[in-house]
C-alpha cells in the first residue's frame, strides 16, 4: 500500500495535502508522502474542510458520517479516516498513486 493510504477496506487513513481556492475540486497527484487534493472552496470558516469531507464521501461512495478529519483542521496537511470503503473503492484509491 502507498504511504499516503494506510489501513484496509474497513478503515482507511488518507494523508493529504490540500490546495484550497482552486478552480475545480479533485485529486492532483502526489505531493511528497501525501496525495494532493485541490478544493474549489476557500480556506475560511471551515468551508474547505467541509468541502473536503463532502468530496471524499461522494468520490468513495460512502455516507458523510463515514469520513472523519482526524488531524490538520487548520493546516494544508490533513489526515482523514474513511470507514467502510469496500475492496473495489480501496483499489480505486490505490490506483490514484
Amino acid at each position: 500500500m502507498s504511504d499516503w493510504l494506510t489501513g484496509d477496506a474497513q478503515l482507511a487513513t488518507l494523508t493529504l495535502h490540500i490546495q484550497p481556492g482552486a478552480k475545480t475540486t479533485g485529486f492532483a497527484g502526489r505531493h511528497g508522502e501525501a496525495m494532493k487534493i485541490r478544493l474549489a472552496a476557500p480556506p475560511v470558516d471551515g468551508k474547505a474542510n467541509k468541502a473536503l469531507l463532502a468530496f471524499l464521501a461522494t468520490y468513495c461512495a460512502v455516507p458523510k458520517a463515514s469520513v472523519e478529519l482526524i488531524s490538520g483542521q487548520t493546516s494544508r496537511a490533513k489526515r482523514v479516516r474513511i470507514a467502510g470503503l469496500g475492496a473495489q473503492m480501496l483499489a480505486r484509491l490505490k490506483a490514484l498513486d
